[in-house]
Formats: C-alpha cells, structure tokens, sequence
C-alpha cells in the first residue's frame, strides 16, 4: 500500500446474542453514509449461513469462523473499505487478534442484559437454550468474555440503536479515530 493511501477501518461490535449488534450496525452504517462514509457490514448470521451453513458451533468451528471474518475485514480494509463487524465473537482472543491484524481496529461492546436478549431474541435460540436443544449459545451454554477495555460501551437495553450509533460517532470522533 502506498504511504499516502491510509487503510479504511473495522469497528468490531461484539456482544451477546440478540443485544442488537446488528441492527446497530446497520443503523451506524446509515449515520455514517450520512456523513459521506461508505461501509461494509460483514453480519455474522449472513456470513454463517454461507461458510457454515450446518453450524456445530464447535469450538474448533468457533476459532475458524472468526479469524475467516477477521481475514475479511483485514483484505477489506487494506483495500481502503470501511467495515463494521457484527458479530458475538465470545472470546476475547477472537477480538484481539483482529486488533492485532487490522491497523484502525476499534472494538465496541453492545451490552445489554441477557433477559433482555431472551425477549426480543428473533431466533429463538435463548429458548432452544433453556430447553437444552443448544448447548454452545454465548451466555447461557458457553461463557461470552465482555471486552476489557472497548473504545466504546453502549446500553442497548435502554437506548435505540440510532442513539446507540450516535454514542459510537460521537465517542469515536473524539478518540479522532475518523481523522484522515
């Protein structure tokens, strides 16, 4: 890459699941196109359905899946695409080693309560959970490690997503992380 050509960014929003992650990735794609950023949503459900469309959810499977996203934003991002990643990625070194890989890498933790989560769940997979029908749901069959130290923390049981992606603008702009 040339000096002069600075790579785009990944904003990694990790969470439980169904605390929001990508609905809010999509709505902060939305405020950011506004202001004339372009970005790609690499959605962890989308990305699923195509590379393990009969997902075990095993922890080998598990440590696949994420460095293929962490490869995908990393190749996008040295092409000066912008990225937001929404996805659980349970483990904390899932994360770490795309901060490691990625050179503008920002990490931002979707919290919200896991009943919450369990209420507005689409899939039902907290339900599936309960019964036992799933054993690998991050949270609730499988530890899920919040970030230490994210450059962002939003409360998507209490805030809507448009609020939640103005915090991350607004708590992003002032690290100057969107300063060319």
């Amino acid at each position: 890459m040339h000096k002069d050509v600075r790579p785009g960014f990944a904003i990694w929003l990790t969470g439980l699941p169904s605390s929001g992650k990508s609905t809010l990735a999509n709505a902060l794609s939305c405020l950011l196109a506004g202001r004339g950023i372009a970005t790609q949503v690499l959605d962890s459900d989308e990305l699923r359905a195509r590379l393990t469309p009969n997902p075990t959810y095993s922890s080998e499977e598990r440590a696949w899946f994420y460095d293929i996203v962490t490869f995908l934003a990393e190749l996008l991002t040295r092409n000066q695409v912008n990225v937001l990643i929404a996805a659980t990625a349970s483990q904390r070194a899932y994360r770490r080693a795309a901060r490691q890989r990625i050179a503008r890498f920002a990490e931002v933790y979707v919290d919200c309560a896991p009943q919450v989560c369990r209420m507005r769940d689409p899939k039902g997979l907290w339900e599936q959970a309960d019964t036992g029908e799933i054993t690998a749901l991050p949270g609730a069959g499988v530890p899920y490690e919040p970030p230490q130290s994210p450059e962002v923390h939003v409360d998507t049981a209490n805030d809507s997503p448009e609020e939640a992606a103005r915090q991350i603008l607004e708590q992003l702009e002032a690290q100057q992380f969107f300063t060319v």
